[in-house]
């Protein structure tokens, strides 16, 4: 549920709404929605009563957000967000292609793959270097090597890369892509789970 605030709530009521949020065991999350703060509960809500939290000081409304995804919903975030992979845009007014192949195979893969996407009009590199699979004897993606493919692929392009990561302790192998000892790499982006 998204708790908007009202313009003349004080400090300590902000800081009684996010007591009484978290002890409900949901997480109370701060931002700004057109300048009228906000608090995003995040969690089961059928822990609260009906009528609690529109009941409590400061409160001037609740809404509810229905999507699995409640902190990038537009609930949340009403207003676009631009972010830059380098020196793409990713949202706005801007349509950003993202290109590539599903998995990560070998360097010729992906250097006819970043020749293609460039032609085509694509913006960045995409392809997937991990290959999670439910039976660890299928094919698990090429992992480093599958890193290094892209950007090696997108380089002379100057296309960032755009890859999804399932671990966070493969960011760091990803960060290792992102210099070279005579350039700096393309990987700009990287989607975690």
């Amino acid at each position: 549920m998204l708790i908007m605030i009202k313009p003349n709530a004080d400090e300590a009521q902000v800081a009684a709404i996010k007591s009484c949020v978290e002890d409900l065991g949901l997480r109370a999350i701060e931002s700004r929605i057109r300048r009228q703060l906000a608090i995003a509960a995040i969690g089961d809500q059928d822990v609260a009563p009906n009528g609690f939290i529109e009941s409590l000081p400061g409160v001037e409304h609740v809404l509810p957000i229905h999507k699995p995804y409640k902190l990038a919903s537009r609930e949340f975030h009403p207003d676009n967000r631009v972010v830059s992979v380098r020196h793409i845009p990713i949202g706005g007014d801007a349509i950003q292609v993202i290109a590539g192949p599903c998995s990560v195979e070998t360097p010729e893969q992906m250097i006819a793959a970043a020749a293609g996407a460039m032609a085509a009009g694509a913006s960045l590199l995409r392809g997937g270097a991990f290959k999670p699979r439910t039976s660890p004897y299928s094919f698990q993606g090429m992992e480093e090597n599958g890193l290094k493919y892209l950007a090696d692929a997108a380089r002379p392009h100057g296309m960032p890369v755009v890859t999804e990561l399932m671990d966070p302790r493969d960011i760091d192998l990803f960060l290792k892509f992102r210099h070279t000892a005579s350039s700096p790499a393309p990987l700009g982006g990287v989607m975690a789970r």
